[in-house]
């Protein structure tokens, strides 16, 4: 069983939530709290296996008990926000929350129990997280990352770049685009999230980074120098139209287990590029993006995946590396200088 504890001032949502994880037979909720600081002593008497977490609490919110928790007792933690705090989960995942779902609704929510299978899910996969590799990631996010001058460094042999991403995904993203030099390519990304808030992440990471970053559309063509998110619940290819690659984005299907799928985006950017393209798998539950490799291997082009030292839940990584078709093995904090120096021809 895995031990959970729940945090949130609303009494309501305390006791539906419990319910919903218990209700899954593999989850005991060991306690739960009504702010940030009865989370912290729940969590010094309980020591939960993962934690559900409100951002918006009256005394110490969300925010602040994510930093005594890293700092103390590193554990996995699901932010459960309310729609008005959008942007708020992603200062949440800098700070050290695995994943978040947002709640329908609003704050205190009759519509609650309409999570319940992916709040289930995401607390499940917390027994995949490295819990040294949170702490020390949620560390280095405290200091401000530098910037890489805007100046674009020309590609010799790189036309594209793909990214795939799931579980731990946005802030690994954001560090890549804020300590990589501005490629003279476009990046496409396909990160694991559900509608309205790929589009909020492009808008962050363009704050952020010297990069362009927008929301992938139809129709869309590429430029280099820019970084185009695929939109959640949709699915996002890249095509050759009069030479210039341009965005396919499209309804799933019923049968999709991903949207936007990592496989789909790389097999179709593997045809695009004719194989002048880098691919890189980043940390992530499942195994989306581990198909795709061998065609992009037998196109020519150059496939990178996450290291076990620096993912936050290794999965994709592994299930990419296993195929036999990735090139080179990459901690985080290096992904940066190798792309531009793939980029540079070295």
């Amino acid at each position: 069983m895995i031990r959970a504890l729940v945090i949130d001032d609303s009494a309501y949502n305390r006791v539906t939530l419990s319910r919903m994880l218990e209700a899954s037979g593999e989850v005991t909720v060991v306690a739960t709290a009504v702010d940030g600081e009865d989370g912290i002593k729940q969590t010094v008497r309980h020591r939960p296996e993962v934690i559900t977490l409100d951002l918006e609490m009256p005394r110490i919110d969300g925010f602040a008990f994510l930093r005594w928790l890293m700092a103390n007792h590193p554990t996995p933690v699901i932010a459960v926000s309310s729609r008005a705090s959008d942007r708020s989960v992603f200062k949440a995942l800098e700070l050290g929350a695995t994943d978040f779902i947002a709640k329908p609704g609003g704050r205190v929510s009759l519509r609650l129990e309409e999570i319940q299978a992916d709040l289930i899910a995401k607390v499940r996969s917390a027994r995949e997280v490295s819990l040294k590799n949170l702490s020390r990631r949620a560390t280095e996010s405290a200091v401000p990352a530098s910037q890489e001058s805007a100046s674009a460094t020309r590609s010799a042999n790189v036309d594209l770049i793909v990214i795939g991403a799931s579980t731990g995904g946005p802030p690994a993203l954001q560090m890549i685009f804020q300590r990589t030099s501005v490629l003279d390519v476009p990046f496409v990304v396909a990160q694991h999230m559900p509608p309205t808030f790929t589009r909020l992440f492009a808008e962050r990471v363009d704050k952020l980074s010297s990069y362009r970053v927008l929301e992938g559309r139809d129709g869309e063509v590429l430029e280099a120098g820019s970084v185009y998110i695929a939109p959640g619940g949709m699915q996002t290819e890249v095509v050759t139209i009069d030479g210039k690659f341009t965005l396919r984005v499209s309804e799933s299907l019923p049968g999709d287990l991903y949207s936007p799928s990592v496989n789909r985006l790389f097999e179709s950017a593997a045809v695009a590029s004719a194989g002048r393209l880098i691919a890189l798998v980043l940390t992530g539950m499942g195994d989306d993006g581990a198909q795709a490799l061998a065609g992009i291997r037998q196109s020519g082009g150059r496939t990178i995946a996450e290291s076990e030292s620096s993912a936050i839940i290794f999965g994709m990584p592994r299930e990419a590396i296993r195929t036999g078709m990735v090139d080179e093995i990459v901690p985080l904090d290096e992904i940066p200088e190798y792309l531009r120096k793939l980029c540079a021809g070295c």
